[in-house]
């Protein structure tokens, strides 16, 4: 299923699918499927981000 919300800021894609919010190395924090904010934990090679309706994201 393509996303439906920016995983950076929230916004719906439909409002800006530019994605001009995206920073190179920082993480996810939106869920792309409800737009919930997403529990990110960082570590030193990379992070795990879950939605707490959808789980874990994959990339």
């Amino acid at each position: 299923m393509p996303d439906a919300y920016c995983r950076w800021c929230g916004t719906a894609l439909a409002v800006h699918p530019d994605l001009v919010c995206r920073r190179e190395l920082d993480p996810p924090r939106f869920c792309p499927e409800c737009g919930r904010r997403l529990r990110v934990k960082v570590h030193t090679s990379g992070y795990e981000a879950a939605c707490r309706d959808h789980g874990a994201l994959l990339d």
